[in-house]
């Protein structure tokens, strides 16, 4: 179950995919297949095989990628390594703290 996120955090996210960038969106997510993730990130783009480039150098195999027919193909982050990747991209705007509602900064 996905919730926290605002439409326009989505339709930025859907702009630069539409316009061929690697596109980051996180938000609160539950699912009890997954246990103490309490967020996700899709890292998605238009360019299959640009996605695939960007997930490989993170160790993402290219057969992960949630291929979407709507375009909005994406990998999903989770866990430490969502962190991990966050912080590398220097994206530190998109680690919330387990249980807070607001961003850390």
């Amino acid at each position: 179950m996905a919730f926290g996120i605002k439409r326009n955090e989505v339709n930025e996210w859907k702009r630069k995919i539409d316009q061929g960038e690697i596109a980051f969106l996180t938000h609160y997510w539950l699912d009890d297949r997954f246990p103490g993730c309490n967020t996700v990130t899709k890292v998605g783009c238009n360019n299959l095989e640009k996605l695939a480039i960007w997930g490989e150098k993170y160790g993402l195999k290219k057969e992960w990628i949630d291929v979407r027919k709507d375009g909005y193909s994406h990998f999903d982050l989770l866990g430490e390594r969502q962190r991990e990747i966050l912080r590398s991209e220097g994206l530190l705007d998109h680690i919330w703290e387990v249980h807070s509602s607001t961003r850390k900064d």
